[in-house]
């Protein structure tokens, strides 16, 4: 039995690694030691002073509920006018640890600028080739500006299929050319709520194949809640590793990022298969540990600090 339970528990952390890599206490788990051969690759990050801008997509059918949640959780960057506590801007902060080779840190907030929808203009199966230029097309169209700085953000509907997602990836980020000589960041990340829930929403919803227990509670929905974790997590890699060749561990085609460097890792103690120590709403019994705009509670990845050499969590 207790061989079973070790191989699960492996198998639990190989998910995190795969799921999270695809573009996530200071706690020392083997996960977190794993992560201190993260290093600097010599190129560009995004590091704009008055921060990274966001022009997102909303493509296919969502809920109110969960767009005011996805955009609540950008309004948190800002963090004027929040409770005390782990919040969304001071588990950010730790992305100023990452400096480009002129000593630049990266950019010290996140901000949504424009956002638009589009009603399944491409079917409801997508390739990642379609979602590059579908990016490409908005900016051609003058619908979204040429931000060499920002990155353009696609959120797929839980009814949408995309290549790769929910096979072992639950997001990713990239870039393309647009015209002869600017090249830009875009990232996509798509609902799980139906397709792969316990894959791209745990802890929020138990994998298909891992060790029995209860699924947490989610603040704001299973489906907006894993979104926003996945968001986060290519938010740190987008910005730290903007065109593969600045902050990562392993492969630069499969690299292990700020965040996904140190996978399933929200919480003190964290281990894999348990998401680590966490605040809980004691009206709802939601699991939580940052506070955001309008009353929000969300919960965010661990991410690699390169000056304490520690997964570390929101503080």
């Amino acid at each position: 039995m207790t061989r079973i339970l070790f191989f699960t528990s492996l198998l639990l952390a190989h998910i995190f690694i795969v799921a999270q890599a695809s573009q996530g206490q200071p706690q020392h788990s083997s996960l977190a030691v794993a992560s201190t051969r993260v290093q600097y690759h010599g190129g560009p990050l995004l590091t704009t002073p008055n921060g990274i801008n966001i022009y997102l997509i909303w493509y296919g059918g969502f809920s109110q509920e969960d767009r005011n949640s996805i955009t609540d959780f950008f309004a948190s960057f800002a963090g004027s006018g929040l409770r005390q506590g782990p919040s969304v801007s001071t588990w950010w902060r730790t992305i100023s640890t990452y400096k480009d080779k002129a000593g630049k840190p990266g950019s010290s907030t996140v901000r949504l600028v424009k956002q638009v929808g589009d009603v399944y203009s491409l079917g409801k199966t997508l390739k990642r080739a379609q979602i590059a230029n579908f990016v490409k097309s908005k900016i051609d169209n003058k619908i979204f500006p040429l931000d060499s700085t920002g990155i353009y953000l696609v959120l797929t509907a839980k009814d949408v299929t995309v290549d790769r997602f929910c096979m072992g990836s639950c997001g990713f980020h990239e870039s393309i050319m647009v015209g002869a000589m600017a090249r830009v960041v875009y990232a996509h990340v798509g609902d799980p709520s139906v397709q792969c829930p316990g894959l791209c929403a745990w802890p929020y919803a138990l994998p298909a194949y891992g060790p029995p227990g209860q699924a947490l509670v989610a603040p704001n929905g299973v489906g907006a809640d894993g979104m926003i974790i996945n968001i986060a997590t290519l938010l740190a890699g987008a910005a730290s590793n903007p065109f593969k060749t600045g902050y990562f561990q392993g492969d630069a085609l499969a690299p292990l990022e700020a965040v996904t460097a140190c996978p399933g890792i929200f919480g003190a103690g964290a281990y894999p298969g348990y998401p680590g120590t966490l605040l809980v709403d004691k009206m709802s019994k939601a699991s939580y540990n940052a506070y955001g705009a309008n009353g929000r509670k969300f919960l965010l990845p661990a991410m690699w600090d390169l000056i304490s050499l520690n997964c570390k969590i929101t503080t």
